[in-house]
């Protein structure tokens, strides 16, 4: 059986483990588009957009609800991909185990 030493010591392993994961993450991006292309937004692993595309054709005076429309579309779906890609990063290093508290480490 583990002393209370050897479980600490774990722990304290597995959070810089952690830690170390969560920097590489806020470096990496995801990118996602909505109509057709015609908006591309990036996001990064800190849950920040830091760009958004949008080709000229698709820029209509008339109809700015689409636009805005498909701008968010497409950032909600870069931040999905984002978190999609912590929590995979997270199933390696718990192995997939639930432990309470682990999915607010980012």
């Amino acid at each position: 059986m583990k002393g209370l030493g050897d479980i600490m010591q774990q722990a304290q392993k597995m959070q810089a483990t952690l830690s170390q994961m969560n920097k590489e993450v806020e470096k990496k991006t995801a990118e996602a588009s909505a109509g057709g292309g015609m908006v591309t937004v990036v996001a990064n692993g800190k849950g920040e957009l830091v760009s958004v595309r949008v080709e000229k054709e698709i820029v209509d005076p008339e109809d700015k609800e689409m636009l805005e429309d498909l701008v968010l579309a497409a950032a909600n779906e870069a931040l999905r991909k984002v978190q999609k890609l912590k929590e995979e990063e997270l199933k390696k290093v718990t192995g997939g185990l639930k432990i309470p508290g682990m999915p607010n480490v980012f």
